[in-house]
């Protein structure tokens, strides 16, 4: 039984009420805080219903619209979403102004990490990846393949290293070049009268550009280098004792590269938290971030670490005064949206409250309470993404929230900062409005593909069969969006504000790909873009070596921005008749993803982990990748292209294919061949054939609600065990 404390008008959970009272707070704010807490669950709970009530009359009027028209007019269509406010009129001229924006976001382009908060040691490697070893990067990757002599092996592998090291010189002769010669043929790197240089045979030279920065050691017995290169730090490492360190002419052992910039730890789509003990674990591990006690212990080589913040660099600058570089990524918090309830807290009446509201309070609250020893902000900012808000309304109303949020923590207006997250298709139709409602606190905007496709579906979900997903990233609305979503950043006033970033790499394994492919969104304009590892961060960071964002932007700047309103309403609906084996291939592909990663999530607690897919290739799957792949089994449902049968023997199919993808792990369930008795199969099941009434697509009221049926089955079972061994 779940035991609360009863406040005036709301109770809180014994849990949460603890950890505050306790962790975070002093004694004497302790009751001045929990009544600014009743006060602004008392104001914004109504507000948030009626948006919620609003989202669901636009479905219906969409719908409707969808069963009285055969085909889309692109004109007739955009004017009637404006005329039910669905396409908001535009907002007049205005460019954001935001202060006390962190460095890392207002003159930086780099990779950013999103990581789970319910896992302390993923949250601190993020934290930790601002720095990353390239040696090692490119040595435990495909960036090198494993022929002719280089296999990885068990242990190190000379000839795969000494291509390591071909490449990483190369990256030197490429970011860093010298006057004459490469870098391959150093044989000493030194300091002398504020310069930095490098001696190849009995010739010293300086380095090209003025890209010295720093040093550790003696001068002319270095321990680092620090050099930098588009607003990027990059160290080169030294040691000849070190087993690399004396292979090397000039003892270098490692170049580390700085780069995650910043990172994302997340209370959303990557986590399963569906209890108040959850989240208030969660709560706990964003304390630890913000005070720097959190730790995270594990097994390597048979010796037990700890895992702790880094600290910051500190090294001698060019004119002899000490410099101190970040050690670590500046952290960002992305809370939940606006749909979702809590048990943290409950109303009069007994009911939870809202989770969106719930969780701006305690982890500005936590974060507050430390802005002062400036672990993360250098600048005082608190830094909430903030997901799935739909049209301008919704940001409006999370700006007055965090207003709100800032007089009842006596924060100066403006101390949190907030990310909108351009996911949903109002959104998107309105980004420059939705900009114009937080303009003097906005320091990010993003794209997401899937989550955005999911949108897209369940919008138009009547409407007629959508194309397969593969076939959707060549939608014209696809490229329009992410247009869009810089142009308007761009028009806006982000340069050397706010950060624009684009969508994850979803292939953690296959990095050789994510180096070709990635490159695109730095030259897109974007200045940022989500990466699946700190080792990922490490080599993205060269594509901002490549390209400076900044004069990107400073170019797309110059040019005239296009109206892509009207191609942003273009519906990716099938453009022709798939045939049986196309329609096996799509389900079999949606139903194996869908079932692994709910499997986990379900009867695991895991929100975002590798799982492999139908060709055991290891995807970074979270709720994203579960509600477009959902939404597109429904879509296809409602209009006969797949049959109930059909979909049900596939289900089937695809969950003995996930078992066996499983069946090493100790803890896993099988869910065939008694899948009535699986609550992960039957989370799957509801998530496909009941696709069509969750609302905007969802797909968190199904997982919350199975999630806590399996919980409370695991807890029968152990009593009845406990019983019995008694």
């Amino acid at each position: 039984m779940e035991r609360y404390k009863r406040l005036n008008m709301y109770q809180v959970h014994e849990k949460l009420f603890e950890f505050v009272n306790e962790s975070v707070l002093e004694s004497h704010e302790i009751n001045g805080f929990w009544e600014g807490v009743e006060s602004i669950l008392e104001r914004f709970i109504p507000s948030n219903q009626i948006l919620l009530d609003k989202r669901m009359k636009f479905e219906q009027l969409l719908q409707d619209w969808y069963s009285r028209h055969d085909e889309v007019d692109l004109v007739e269509y955009e004017t009637f979403l404006t005329s039910i406010g669905y396409i908001e009129p535009f907002v007049e001229e205005f460019g954001i102004n935001v202060s006390g924006v962190d460095h890392e976001i207002a003159h930086q382009a780099g990779p950013q990490l999103v990581v789970p908060l319910d896992n302390a040691r993923y949250a601190l490697n993020a934290a930790n990846a601002r720095w990353g070893s390239l040696y090692d990067a490119l040595y435990g990757t495909d960036m090198i393949e494993e022929e002719n002599g280089m296999e990885k092996g068990r242990g190190y592998n000379p000839v795969r290293g000494s291509e390591v090291i071909r490449l990483a010189k190369r990256f030197l002769d490429d970011t860093f070049p010298l006057e004459m010669g490469s870098h391959q043929d150093v044989t000493r790197y030194f300091v002398h009268d504020h310069v930095a240089y490098a001696e190849i045979g009995e010739k010293e030279q300086a380095f090209a550009h003025d890209s010295f920065v720093g040093y550790t050691g003696e001068q002319d017995q270095l321990d680092t280098l620090i050099l930098r290169h588009h607003a990027l730090h990059v160290e080169l490492q030294f040691d000849h004792e070190h087993p690399i360190g004396k292979t090397d002419p000039a003892g270098l052992m490692d170049i580390e590269l700085e780069s995650a910039l910043s990172a994302i730890v997340d209370c959303e789509d990557s986590v399963a938290a569906v209890c108040a003990e959850d989240k208030v674990h969660l709560y706990r591990n964003w304390l630890g971030l913000m005070n720097g006690t959190l730790e995270a212990s594990f097994q390597k080589n048979g010796k037990q670490l700890a895992r702790r913040l880094n600290e910051d660099k500190r090294v001698i600058g060019k004119d002899g005064v000490e410099i101190v570089l970040p050690g670590r990524a500046l952290l960002f918090i992305r809370n939940v949206g606006h749909l979702m309830t809590t048990d943290l807290m409950l109303d009069a009446e007994g009911r939870e409250v809202p989770e969106g509201i719930v969780d701006a309070i305690f982890t500005s609250l936590i974060a507050s309470r430390h802005l002062h020893r400036r672990l993360n902000s250098r600048e005082g900012s608190i830094y909430i993404v903030k997901p799935k808000m739909h049209g301008s309304e919704e940001v409006a109303f999370t700006n007055e929230l965090f207003n709100a949020v800032e007089d009842a923590l006596d924060l100066p207006r403006h101390t949190l900062k907030v990310g909108v997250m351009d996911e949903e298709r109002r959104t998107s139709l309105n980004l420059k409005n939705c900009i114009a409602q937080v303009k003097d606190r906005v320091v990010f905007i993003n794209t997401g593909f899937l989550d955005r496709t999911g949108d897209e579906i369940h919008s138009s979900m009547t409407l007629g069969p959508m194309r397969r997903k593969g076939e959707m990233k060549t939608s014209p609305w696809l490229s329009a969006y992410e247009r869009l979503n810089v142009s308007t950043g761009l028009e806006t006033g982000f340069h050397h504000q706010a950060q624009i970033g684009k969508g994850m790499w979803a292939m953690p394994d296959r990095m050789r790909d994510m180096m070709h492919e990635k490159i695109a969104h730095v030259s897109s304009g974007a200045t940022t873009a989500w990466v699946p590892s700190p080792t990922a961060a490490t080599l993205h960071a060269m594509h901002y070596h490549q390209l400076d964002a900044f004069d990107v932007q400073q170019s797309l700047i110059q040019q005239p921005f296009e109206n892509e309103r009207q191609r942003l309403l273009d519906i990716p609906l099938a453009t022709r008749i798939y045939s049986q084996e196309e329609i096996k291939e799509e389900l079999e592909n949606n139903l194996q993803g869908l079932l692994g990663y709910v499997v986990r999530w379900v009867e695991q607690g895991v929100g975002c982990s590798k799982v492999p897919d139908i060709h055991d290739v290891g995807l970074m799957e979270d709720r994203a990748t579960l509600r477009i792949s959902s939404q597109h089994v429904a879509n296809w449902l409602y209009h006969g292209i797949c049959s109930v049968e059909q979909v049900e023997a596939t289900l089937y199919r695809m969950a003995q294919v996930v078992d066996e993808q499983n069946e090493s792990d100790p803890h896993y369930r099988a869910m065939t061949p008694n899948v009535e008795q699986s609550v992960a199969y039957q989370a799957a099941h509801e998530l496909v054939f009941q696709g069509l009434d969750q609302p905007n697509g969802y797909t968190e009221p199904i997982l919350h609600r199975r999630r806590r049926e399996f919980m409370k089955r695991q807890t029968v079972e152990l009593n009845l065990e406990g019983g019995t061994s008694s």
